[in-house]
């Protein structure tokens, strides 16, 4: 204290400063113990009345300073700091950041339209032409044919006749545009015709014909590549029976004859390996007799147990089992072993389908609760079974049809809406986990007719095919159903991009799309922009 009372004034501030350390770091908090501690300092060490009387000033000023943060401690802020020696309001700060983001979305608007808008910009990293024509939009007319007969003016008047859609049409096996919905054998795809100019195209609902010349059958099927054979695998439900009902209401149907399987190493060209997986014929307890029901068979390859595995929806002829099957095979070619069904989780399942991600774990998706939603799980390690976890999403969307693919760790689905037989709109949907929480992106349907585009190009999705070097780029795989003679759907494969924005951004990001669009283009004949049998893959 002596040397604080012979330091010149200057250097009182500090070395005040330094006894208040002092002081605080001996724990000296309460009032009268200070005052009492510094006045004996006073009378003992002889310190001055200003300097006793500054160490005074500077304690009150501090406990007012903790007075006033403890008040303010609970109290709302009403301005925002910005920089030194300016205070800015609160509401000028959000409405400049809304502005900031209606101009961003603006500026979107102006380089996006939606799939019923018509043009759209294909912005990928790559540009080669032939991708841009599978990107280009194509338009597509139907023009309706009038009425058969004339009516006579008293029926007219009495119930006039509406319109015919061509949603009517399509479903009308007699209709005039059948031919155009379900093309003869004269225009078939047929890849060995000596002199075909227009090899390697994709034709949309035509007849395909295998390399024995007999149409292909793999309806709700998946393609699996084998890195032994370095071929594609093709299965499919085959359907070469005669359509019935099994009473009126029910369904249209083909008994079961079993899986058939198909291999290319184009894509283009396939050869009918036959039937892997046949139906029970006497058996009628089985899950394979002829009068149940198979559909969208998958198969993947386990690594770890050296078997390629298929995952089926097993059901009886009116569809209340609703159940997976498993059936096992150590080729692709089979024949493979039927294991068990079983309805995963617990839960009804019936539209399905298996994904595989890239470090090996598989999972299950199907729909389910009376199709209200879909649930997804991992399967185990042997791809044998499906573990306890289960995810549900889409909840009720009344989604089926799930088709899964992955591109640049994004997981993306496209799903169909639940109308039978008859096409519906489709959706696309992504997730960062492929668990969830699923987003549902819009309509991926482009170019047609705004008809097209709302019927899915009238089919439904079954599967997506990654194309080999060519990242974001895919194959979307969906079938034509004929109800009125099942053997005769047809396959409709279209090119699938991934980029741009999305047309339903969700609800809580300000309008502005958080995924890349998903787009199916609608092509009357297109080719892939390589011959994939002469790729190194």
């Amino acid at each position: 204290m002596k040397a604080l009372a012979e330091s010149s004034p200057s250097q009182i501030n500090i070395d005040i400063g330094h006894f208040w350390k002092a002081a605080c770091s001996k724990h000296i908090h309460l009032e009268h113990q200070f005052r009492t501690h510094v006045r004996e300092c006073h009378v003992s060490d002889g310190i001055s009345s200003t300097v006793l009387n500054r160490l005074l000033h500077y304690h009150e000023e501090d406990k007012n300073e903790n007075k006033m943060r403890m008040r303010n401690k609970y109290r709302k802020p009403t301005t925002l700091r910005c920089n030194a020696g300016t205070r800015c309001s609160f509401p000028v700060v959000v409405w400049s950041l809304v502005g900031c983001l209606l101009m961003l979305h603006l500026y979107s608007l102006v380089h996006h339209k939606d799939g019923d808008g018509g043009d759209i910009q294909f912005r990928k990293a790559h540009h080669q032409p032939l991708f841009r024509e599978l990107a280009e939009v194509e338009e597509e007319n139907f023009q309706i044919p009038p009425p058969k007969g004339k009516r006579s003016p008293r029926a007219a008047k009495r119930r006039p006749k509406r319109p015919t859609t061509l949603i009517e049409e399509f479903l009308d096996e007699s209709s005039q545009l059948r031919p155009v919905f379900f093309p003869d054998m004269k225009t078939a795809i047929d890849p060995m015709k000596e002199g075909e100019n227009e090899s390697l195209y994709y034709y949309p609902a035509r007849i395909w014909l295998d390399t024995d010349g007999n149409p292909i059958q793999a309806h709700g099927g998946g393609i699996m590549y084998d890195d032994k054979s370095r071929k594609y695998y093709w299965y499919g439900e085959y359907k070469d029976g005669p359509t019935y009902h099994i009473h009126k209401k029910a369904a249209a149907r083909v008994d079961i004859i079993g899986v058939g399987c198909y291999s290319s190493k184009d894509l283009w060209t396939w050869k009918n390996e036959g039937i892997v997986l046949t139906a029970e014929e006497t058996d009628e307890t089985h899950d394979l007799h002829k009068s149940n029901v198979l559909e969208r068979p998958k198969v993947i390859y386990n690594r770890n147990t050296d078997k390629y595995v298929m995952w089926m929806h097993i059901d009886d002829a009116n569809y209340t089992k609703a159940s997976v099957g498993v059936a096992v095979s150590k080729s692709p070619t089979g024949p493979f072993n039927y294991l068990h069904s079983k309805r995963p989780h617990g839960f009804d399942s019936r539209d399905m389908t298996i994904f595989k991600d890239d470090n090996g774990i598989a999972y299950l998706i199907y729909s389910s609760e009376d199709n209200s939603e879909l649930h997804i799980g991992p399967l185990s390690r042997d791809y044998l079974y499906v573990t306890r976890a289960m995810r549900r999403i889409l909840v009720g969307q009344h989604r089926e049809a799930p088709a899964l693919f992955k591109y640049e760790g994004t997981y993306y689905m496209v799903t169909s809406g639940c109308t039978g037989w008859a096409p519906n709109e489709a959706m696309a949907h992504a997730a960062e986990s492929i668990l969830g929480p699923w987003e549902t992106l819009g309509n991926p349907c482009i170019g047609g007719n705004k008809v097209l585009r709302h019927t899915t190009f009238f089919s439904q999705s079954t599967f997506v095919v990654p194309l080999p070097g060519f990242p974001g780029s895919f194959i979307f795989m969906a079938d034509r159903w004929n109800p009125a003679n099942l053997r005769d759907s047809r396959y409709v494969w279209l090119p699938l991009t991934v980029g741009g924005a999305a047309d339903q951004p969700l609800d809580y990001n300000f309008g502005f799309p958080l995924w890349s669009r998903v787009s199916i283009y609608w092509h009357k004949r297109w080719r892939l922009p390589y011959r994939l049998s002469e790729l190194k893959l």
